[in-house]
């Protein structure tokens, strides 16, 4: 009897100290989990605000160059038009000059035209004399032909001139409202800049208050998860240990690590699902037992108790269970079945099937091969 405690002792602190070990691991890595979300969001947000202050500062520098160009543009504008007028007043002097020089021509051709009309009148003047004098009246009126041509031409350098520098007046009062534009456009962006560096700098230091409460709230968690993991590893050792008294000991039932381990021999038939006689009683201890442990648990402490179905390598063919898959879940479900039968709430139970792809012993031999044929037993958290 003294040997016997002994042993139980043994068996209710091993599984406690492993899931210890676990649950440690599992709050770190969300605590860790909890920090780079964290640290991520803020990286996101600071690097959204320096990204904008970024191209508020592109546009300004582009704004900038084409105000400078818009500048140059309207000087060169007005260089040209300067010099357009210069070469206007110029043309209107020829012109003016021309003019002069035609209406001269036209006096000397009226001139000309009396003293014909004069020589042939008098019939002074010799056929020569008259020959000489047609001829030269012939070249003025080349000349006064050729003059009016160039007064068109001039006329018309004169229009082209006259609409280069209206144009060029347009494009001065673009350039000029332009300018004034932009100058609004650098003015707003400017105060824009400073807002979104003031809303930076709230947003810095509501990130810094965040994180302070991240990390308050990080310890409460983990006080909190701290308990419960106690609470739950002190009815998993309870449940195990009175399972084990129910039980019995017996070679094909025992306690691997966090699981109690059924051969599938001491369940089910071979290549069946079905649970005999002797199975039938074991899993009505194990409910038996289980309800009475569930009485005690507080109702805020969430737990499971998960039923894993596992087969050996050799395949199994057949129109019930095609593959292991099949059988491993059939055999979980069967006995899922028979614990909410006997009572335990529906809720609490979950049944899995593995195959033949977690095996305990991976050695291809027939005393592997039933070690693999188990049904495990684990009691944990959702």
């Amino acid at each position: 009897m003294f040997q016997l405690t002994r042993r139980t002792r043994t068996i209710d602190i091993w599984p406690g100290f492993v899931d210890a070990l676990a649950s440690v691991l599992i709050v770190f890595i969300f605590m860790l989990l909890v920090f780079v979300l964290a640290q991520f969001y803020s990286t996101w947000e600071l690097a959204g605000r320096d990204a904008t202050i970024s191209r508020l500062e592109r546009s300004i520098d582009e704004l900038a160059r084409t105000l400078s160009l818009e500048r140059e543009r309207g000087a060169g504008l007005e260089s040209r038009l300067s010099e357009t007028e210069a070469r206007l007043r110029a043309t209107l002097a020829e012109r003016d000059a021309l003019f002069g020089r035609l209406t001269g021509a036209e006096g000397q051709l009226n001139l000309t035209q009396a003293e014909l009309e004069e020589a042939k009148r008098t019939i002074t003047a010799d056929r020569e004399t008259i020959e000489a004098r047609l001829a030269e009246i012939a070249g003025l009126q080349r000349d006064i032909a050729a003059l009016r041509a160039l007064r068109e031409r001039l006329e018309a350098e004169v229009a082209q001139r006259d609409s280069t520098i209206a144009e060029g007046r347009r494009l001065t009062e673009r350039a000029e409202n332009r300018l004034a534009e932009l100058t609004r456009q650098i003015q707003a962006l400017r105060e824009q800049l400073a807002a979104v560096s003031k809303a930076l700098a709230l947003e810095e230091a509501k990130v810094k208050d965040q994180q302070v409460e991240i990390a308050d709230l990080g310890k409460r968690l983990n006080l909190a998860l701290a308990r419960r993991v106690q609470e739950l590893n002190r009815y998993r050792s309870e449940f195990f240990g009175r399972l084990r008294e129910a039980l019995g000991e017996r070679p094909d039932i025992r306690i691997v690590g966090d699981r109690f381990v059924f051969q599938s021999e001491v369940l089910f038939p071979s290549a069946s699902a079905e649970l005999g006689t002797a199975g039938q009683e074991q899993i009505r201890r194990l409910a038996r037992t289980l309800n009475e442990v569930a009485k005690k648990i507080p109702g805020d402490l969430d737990w499971v108790l998960r039923i894993d179905g596992h087969t050996d390598r050799r395949p199994i063919r057949t129109s019930e269970f095609p593959s292991n898959w099949e059988l491993s879940s059939a055999r979980a479900l069967s006995i899922v079945r028979l614990l909410i039968a006997e009572g335990v709430p529906p809720q609490r139970l979950i049944a899995a099937g593995f195959g033949e792809y977690r095996p305990i012993d991976p050695a291809n031999s027939a005393a592997a091969w039933q070690k693999n044929r188990r049904i495990e037993i684990r009691f944990t958290s959702p």
